[in-house]
């Protein structure tokens, strides 16, 4: 495939530290300019109450318009939005055209339930088509959506509908998993047993399986959608109107419920989704790996690549389903030229072989993107020379939940890349690498990663407490008006930087950021627990596994160790999801703790890893670290995988 110009055209920033400019205001207004908008804004940016602030002030338009209506209306109706690919190998193909008239009748679906824009609506659905309509129908609808990733559990699903206040709730009966049917609405009605708030529940039949059902309360989507007129006349919104709600993990253990808004929001996604990828929308076929339920899903699957009218493969089920071949075979099926996907999986598939994407024909690959964690050079290498062929650019993406879309990271035809590094940020964005007192460190050296300066797609608040948004991200430099990203980073011998990973209590698990605190939480809330604390440790294929220390109740002191374990790993994946299950669960009789009663972790993470322990003279007691040393060497092997 022929090389494709920069969409933008010139030169990126320099990548040099201290050359960061203040905003590039009219950058930004070009970009939005390739949106469609009803109003146009008064002004770009409105800091005036920062950390609050409003991006293109004024400006009236409509998400789903932008994603669907527009490419149909410019004669694109025909262009496949969608290849779709479900796990037992049925395949949908879904056109522009087609792609707008089941927005359509979702978004009437979603009216005729009494649903008017500021409503909030909860989806937990796997990846199926219906998601992206789900969304889409309450982007045009001006519903802020929630969405909630398939495999988190009842109790998590739960605590968002209500944090949100939702009034329907988006399911399926089930979703297909490593080659079964497991349920999924006989969970969601758990959740919505307490949740009164919740006035329908909307259920898309995908395996067939039977499912619990409460009349007058339950609706099949088959049934409401489908009879609905394709037609509907979206309605153009602020550009500050809530698009959605998105929670992550906080280190108090309760969720945060991360808003976006319109303009802003879809301007980055769009700009970032064409430029980092360099897309052609004529002639790419894209692949984003991830699910729906997390902010790559939202960005890259959904609004991003819908706003730049791109052909999109999305596949339902897991990469070893039927055979570890499974992905390479739908590159070469579809043609992928753009295959972005995490770490994680990418170490996954090296420790299944080289040997496996050779017996594929992946020569239409021209670009491969990183996301969720820093990725190692190893892993960097072994992607671009069995998938890329040696000659496809790695983009090493980094972003966050709360920036939106991507903020540093390589171009495909910039400077030669770094394995491992990000490197810089992208035209627009301003980030730096600062010390405690935020002032920025020199080549060579590390610190914190901040943005200096406001950006698009930046969250606009925590839902429903302004306090924690202040106090998480804006307290820690606020003397400077920094954002503090919560990872640790440095600056090379050229100015460019390598992401370090959090400096928190927050995990990062295969890409997925998973409270301490959560987990923590989850593992007391249990019978036979007294205490707990929970650390990440270093894992070679997750990136970051959960490893928890636990102090038993008396009444469980005579249990066997191992049938506390694996009854503990499994209370966390119901509390929480299996994502979250520790990898290694060690009954300590003790927990380091300082004079003041505060763990100290960080003994605990060299543990963990199986560091030498660092100092222990702040601790009360310097020989629990011996107990947890001692009982961490005679400990039998971790429970089986997820």
């Amino acid at each position: 495939m022929a090389a494709h110009p920069h969409p933008l055209g010139g030169s990126r920033m320099s990548p040099r530290p201290d050359r960061r400019p203040a905003p590039d205001l009219e950058f930004w207004a070009r970009q939005a300019g390739q949106l469609h908008w009803e109003t146009e804004w008064s002004e770009v940016l409105d800091r005036s109450d920062a950390p609050f602030v409003r991006w293109f002030t004024g400006g009236r338009l409509n998400a789903a318009y932008n994603c669907v209506d527009r490419h149909v209306e410019a004669g694109h109706g025909n262009q496949v939005a969608f290849h779709w690919e479900g796990e037992p190998g049925d395949t949908r193909t879904i056109t522009y055209a087609e792609l707008r008239r089941e927005v359509c009748r979702t978004a009437n679906a979603l009216l005729s339930l009494g649903l008017r824009a500021g409503d909030r609506v909860a989806i937990q659905l796997p990846m199926i088509p219906e998601a992206v309509f789900a969304m889409l129908a309450c982007a045009r609808l001006g519903l802020p959506h929630s969405v909630v990733f398939g495999g988190f559990s009842p109790a998590a699903l739960r605590s968002r509908i209500e944090d949100a206040g939702a009034r329907l709730l988006i399911t399926s009966d089930g979703q297909y998993r490593r080659g079964r049917a497991e349920p999924m609405k006989a969970l969601t009605d758990e959740a919505t047993a307490h949740t009164p708030g919740v006035e329908h529940v909307l259920v898309v039949r995908r395996t067939g399986t039977a499912v619990p059902w409460t009349e007058g309360r339950d609706l099949w989507w088959h049934e409401l959608v489908d009879r609905q007129s394709m037609e509907h006349t979206p309605e153009a919104f602020d550009a500050e109107h809530p698009l959605f709600i998105l929670y992550t993990s906080g280190t108090t253990g309760r969720p945060k419920g991360i808003l976006h808004t319109t303009g802003g929001y879809l301007t980055q996604a769009a700009c970032t989704h064409r430029t980092v990828f360099s897309l052609d929308p004529g002639s790419d076929v894209y692949w984003c790996t991830a699910d729906i339920g997390w902010i790559t899903g939202h960005t890259y699957i959904v609004y991003g690549p819908l706003a730049n009218r791109t052909t999109s493969v999305m596949y339902e089920g897991t990469p070893n389903t039927p055979h570890e071949g499974r992905h390479f075979e739908i590159i070469e099926r579809y043609g992928v030229s753009v295959y972005y996907t995490a770490p994680t999986l990418i170490r996954t598939f090296m420790k299944w072989g080289e040997d496996i994407p050779a017996r594929y024909d992946l020569s239409s690959i021209r670009v491969l993107g990183s996301v969720g964690e820093p990725i190692n050079p190893e892993a960097w290498r072994w992607y671009r020379t069995h998938l890329g062929a040696g000659r496809a650019p790695v983009v090493d993406t980094w972003w966050q939940t709360e920036t939106g879309a991507v903020m540093i990271a390589p171009l495909p035809g910039g400077p030669p890349a770094k394995p491992g590094s990000a490197q810089t940020p992208l035209p627009g964005i301003s980030a730096k690498v600062v010390d405690d007192r935020g002032r920025e460190v020199g080549k060579g050296e590390s610190g914190y990663l901040v943005l200096d300066q406001p950006w698009p797609s930046m969250l606009r608040g925590v839902w429903g407490d302004d306090d924690r948004y202040r106090e998480t991200y804006w307290s820690r430099f606020a003397e400077h008006g920094y954002y503090f990203a919560g990872d640790g980073a440095r600056y090379d011998d050229d100015g460019d930087i390598w992401l370090l990973g959090r400096v928190d209590d927050v995990m990062n698990v295969s890409g997925h950021r998973i409270s301490t605190a959560e987990v923590e939480s989850a593992l007391v809330s249990h019978p036979t627990v007294a205490e707990a604390a929970v650390v990440g440790a270093s894992d070679p294929t997750t990136g970051q596994a959960v490893v928890a220390f636990v102090i038993l109740r008396g009444a469980a002191a005579g249990t066997p160790a191992d049938e506390v374990v694996s009854a503990l790993r499994e209370h966390v994946a119901r509390e929480i999801g299996p994502i979250a299950k520790p990898r290694r669960i060690l009954v300590v009789p003790e927990l380091p703790k300082t004079r003041s009663g505060k763990i100290m972790r960080r003994l605990l993470r060299d543990v963990a890893e199986n560091r030498e322990t660092g100092d222990v003279s702040t601790l009360a007691d310097a020989s629990v670290m011996e107990l947890i040393n001692a009982g961490l060497a005679a400990a039998s092997a971790p429970a089986g995988g997820r």
